[in-house]
């Protein structure tokens, strides 16, 4: 679950981070008056996906421009969603710009500190280009950020041990108390008069744990309708689906054979249009309507299923994609594996499919089909 920037800046203000000020506005009215009152600002389109800053989705405005820029921004539509609101905050007289943030690693099943001197840019950017300036420290989660980690960080990017501390302890807390998969600050800035500002903030909390998280579920509740609707069917059906914007939309059952499907997919030339988790247990009407909202994705050029009949049973599995395959008209590749798997094959038998043997063989059909 994501939260919006304005929220996840009210989240940090109860923790104690400080952030920038500024005012949520739902019309370039409004936007243009907040302007007016801070006499220069930045108006910051609020949609809960990522890349608003390439899309045109942020910019500095005056007073002599703000309705303009205000009344541009509000016309967007950024990776299918429209922006219907937007945050304008005031200018802040910046010095240096850091990354910060706190991730699970699935590697090492703990949480992850990560810092950067370069802030305000595209993090895996970085991380591809200049691997040396990312830091990071794995966090014990059983005591949170020691004192020799957070010195480590503190001298790597050559800021105040207990400036920086202060952010990261908190930062930690909203992560560990708000069962959160991601919380990230970019850029963390540095001020002319030395404090530390929390410029823009994301937080991205854990599903499986909304159930105790009663202030997060009304959260959710509220975003619902700035989510991408393909996203908000699924979860109704108990499914997960992201968006990617690429040309090869994916059905799995489990987040392990998601990234690996996805690996496979980049690693064959082609990139994913989403991934659809059906997750375990799913039935014959569960994978038909994972197949119809996954389709009806309009950049979907290839259909890959790959799935493992675990708790869910493949016979179940080609029931569904059969049932739906003349509501389609893209190719569809399928990759079928575990507890009735002959019973599947045999139903799939003579089915408009294409039927791989392993998961690098249904990526490779899917990326030449979509090519």
């Amino acid at each position: 679950m994501k939260l919006h920037e304005y929220q996840s800046k009210e989240i940090f203000r109860q923790y104690n981070i400080p952030t920038s000020e500024g005012v949520l506005c739902t019309t370039p009215e409004e936007a243009e008056k907040a302007v007016h009152d801070f006499n220069s600002a930045a108006i910051k389109a609020q949609v809960l996906v990522g890349g608003r800053g390439k899309a045109g989705g942020i910019a500095i405005a005056t007073p002599e421009n703000a309705g303009e820029i205000a009344t541009r921004i509000m016309g967007l539509t950024i990776k299918g969603l429209p922006v219907k609101k937007v945050l304008v905050e005031q200018k802040v007289d910046i010095k240096q710009e850091f990354y910060l943030s706190i991730a699970f690693d699935r590697n090492s099943r703990r949480p992850l500190l990560i810092a950067s001197a370069s802030g305000g840019v595209d993090i895996e950017e970085v991380a591809r280009t200049s691997p040396h300036l990312i830091h990071k420290e794995s966090i014990d989660p059983s005591s949170g950020p020691e004192p020799d980690q957070l010195l480590r960080i503190a001298r790597q990017l050559d800021l105040d041990s207990a400036l920086l501390s202060t952010v990261v302890k908190n930062l930690y807390l909203i992560y560990d108390e708000l069962d959160c998969t991601l919380v990230e600050i970019n850029p963390l800035v540095l001020t002319q008069d030395g404090s530390l500002i929390a410029l823009d903030a994301k937080i991205n909390v854990d599903d499986n744990a909304l159930f105790r998280q009663k202030a997060m579920q009304d959260l959710y509740e509220k975003n619902l309708d700035d989510l991408e609707p393909l996203e908000v069917e699924a979860k109704k059906l108990g499914m997960s689906y992201v968006a990617l914007e690429g040309s090869i939309g994916c059905i799995v059952n489990g987040a392990g054979l998601a990234l690996a499907t996805l690996d496979m997919i980049t690693q064959s030339g082609g990139k994913a249009a989403n991934f659809m988790d059906v997750r375990g247990g799913a039935d014959a009407f569960h994978v038909g309507r994972a197949v119809a909202i996954t389709a009806s994705n309009p950049n979907t050029k290839v259909l890959l299923i790959n799935m493992f009949g675990g708790l869910t049973l493949c016979d179940e599995i080609a029931e569904g994609i059969k049932n739906n395959l003349q509501e389609l008209d893209i190719p569809v590749v399928v990759r079928l594996t575990g507890t009735n798997q002959e019973k599947g094959w045999e139903i799939l038998e003579g089915a408009n499919v294409t039927v791989a043997q392993s998961t690098a063989d249904a990526a490779r059909i899917a990326v030449e089909m979509a090519s």
